[in-house]
């Protein structure tokens, strides 16, 4: 991994030199425009309304239009910004974890303590983890003030960086003030299925099922070319998916999914003990040979 950003966590008269890297990066495949009719390669050009020429990006301003008037910000405008030369993690405050909204949190970043940092950076990380609190901090970065959440992941340090509170939409929906009545029956019902499928989050056992298909959507196309077949590829839809799908009601949707799940843990208990009881002879095979 390449730093992207170098700076010191600061808190009271601490400060903590630390480099930043990207804890998170995109698997999707990288899919282009291209034309249907020959495959010809889409671009995206950046053409200047006046002149009409191809831009370079080294040759690209920002600007801000207000009134019909147009102010240029040039890349030495905008690094003049004091805020923007900082390079301090300022802890705000301390808070307990729960406090901070999940809907806020954005992009993580790692953060490795330089050599000279290591001892504070060791003792500011331990300190969060025992007291179970998050530091809230305040930093610029790539040209944006950012309010982040400095916690604690394994042996490292993460910053989440965390959206402002008015960026985050009100959800109004009339449709959430009408009174609707639920009954004890489907409550208990919806609770049982829930309980069900209640365990420890493993995030390992996840996997993209859209990108596995996607790159192996893309590996038959490559060995059979365009005329793929689809069912031989994946198989056929499971039924009950797309168009026509049977509806159900409330009640009757949460009894077949509590009857199943009770099948599926059923079967599973039965695998269990299947394995167990086959294991037992051997064990007993083993003790008379070895006696």
């Amino acid at each position: 991994m390449r730093s992207i950003w170098k700076g010191a966590i600061s808190f009271g008269l601490v400060s903590v030199p630390v480099k930043v890297y990207s804890a998170t990066e995109d698997h999707d495949l990288k899919l282009h425009q291209v034309h249907d009719k020959d495959k010809g390669r889409i671009r995206y050009q950046r053409k200047c309304e006046v002149c009409g020429e191809t831009v370079e990006y080294g040759d690209i301003d920002k600007a801000y239009e207000e009134g019909g008037r147009t102010v240029v910000l040039t890349d030495e405008d905008l690094e003049s910004l004091p805020v923007e030369r900082s390079r301090e993690i300022e802890v705000v405050e301390f808070v307990p974890d729960s406090q901070i909204d999940p809907m806020l949190f954005e992009k993580s970043y790692y953060l490795e303590p330089e050599k000279i940092g290591a001892k504070p950076y060791q003792l500011l990380r331990k300190t969060l983890e025992q007291t179970e609190l998050t530091a809230v901090v305040k930093f610029a970065l790539r040209q944006k003030t950012r309010l982040g959440a400095l916690r604690v992941r394994g042996d490292v340090m993460v910053l989440q960086a965390l959206l402002w509170q008015d960026e985050v939409r009100e959800a109004q929906f009339p449709i959430l003030s009408e009174d609707v009545k639920i009954s004890d029956k489907e409550l208990k019902m919806s609770s049982s299925l829930v309980e069900s499928l209640s365990t420890d989050f493993d995030p390992d056992q996840f996997t993209d099922e859209y990108q596995l298909q996607l790159r192996q959507l893309v590996e038959a196309k490559l060995e059979q070319g365009e005329a793929v077949d689809t069912e031989a590829t994946f198989g056929e839809a499971p039924e009950g998916e797309g168009e026509g799908a049977e509806v159900l009601d409330l009640m009757e949707a949460l009894r077949r999914s509590v009857e199943s799940r009770r099948k599926a843990a059923k079967g599973s208990k039965e695998g269990e003990e299947k394995e167990t009881t086959a294991e037992k002879p051997a064990a007993k095979k083993r003790t008379r040979s070895a006696g």
